[in-house]
């Protein structure tokens, strides 16, 4: 049997995809989840085979979830399932360390048979997708852009506190302690600002809290 775990942060395409693939004699729903964090916990602690990973999702997205598995469980395989065809989702995606990557639109029997062949090894890519990946790796680096501008009422008033801990160079435990949470959730607000600015990691997000909170010396 292949272990499967589902992500994806919509309950109806959960719960059709679980519908579908437990039709399957050979493949086994050992678990769903709606984000990144809570795929990271559910592979901790059901160890599946094989990750059915959406893309765009809160919390924590389907690239950095792929990403974080793949380092801290390198025995598992992550394929996958998206409604966007973006040349950045898949190239980033299998940067990350995905076995593959297909469009949720694909027959429920070539899904299956996409989930055996990326549990025995082999990569997966929808049609028209492995052309998208092989231009987008040949086409020159864009210059890195500054993110656009966000007015910090966007913001909720703890990510204000936590971007201004940030300038200050404050660690996550720092910042906890500060605000009297749990570190586990200055995660969560440090993920949603990363979201929110179009950063990549928390290094690009403390440069930025020091344009918007500059500290004096």
């Amino acid at each position: 049997m292949i272990r499967l775990l589902l992500v994806d942060d919509q309950s109806l395409i959960r719960q059709g995809l679980k519908a579908m693939l437990e039709l399957e004699p050979d493949l086994d729903i050992i678990g769903m989840a709606d984000n990144g964090e809570s795929a990271l916990e559910q592979v901790a602690a059901l160890h599946p085979d094989v990750i059915l990973m959406d893309v765009r999702m809160p919390v924590m997205d389907g690239r950095e979830a792929t990403r974080s598995i793949c380092q801290q469980f390198p025995e598992a395989k992550v394929l996958v399932l998206s409604t966007f065809d973006d040349d950045g989702y898949i190239a980033d995606s299998i940067r990350a360390g995905a076995k593959g990557y297909l469009l949720k639109d694909m027959p429920s029997e070539e899904l299956a048979q996409a989930i055996r062949f990326v549990y025995r090894g082999y990569t997966q890519m929808g049609p028209g997708l492995m052309e998208k990946l092989i231009a987008s790796t040949m086409s020159p680096p864009k210059q890195q852009q500054e993110p656009d501008p966000i007015d910090l009422s966007q913001l909720t008033p703890r990510e204000r506190e936590v971007l201004a801990a940030i300038a200050l160079g404050q660690t996550n435990r720092e910042i906890a302690q500060q605000l009297y949470i749990t570190e586990g959730t200055v995660k969560t607000h440090v993920t949603h600002l990363l979201n929110r600015l179009n950063l990549r990691n928390r290094a690009q997000l403390a440069i930025y809290a020091h344009s918007v909170f500059p500290v004096s010396n």
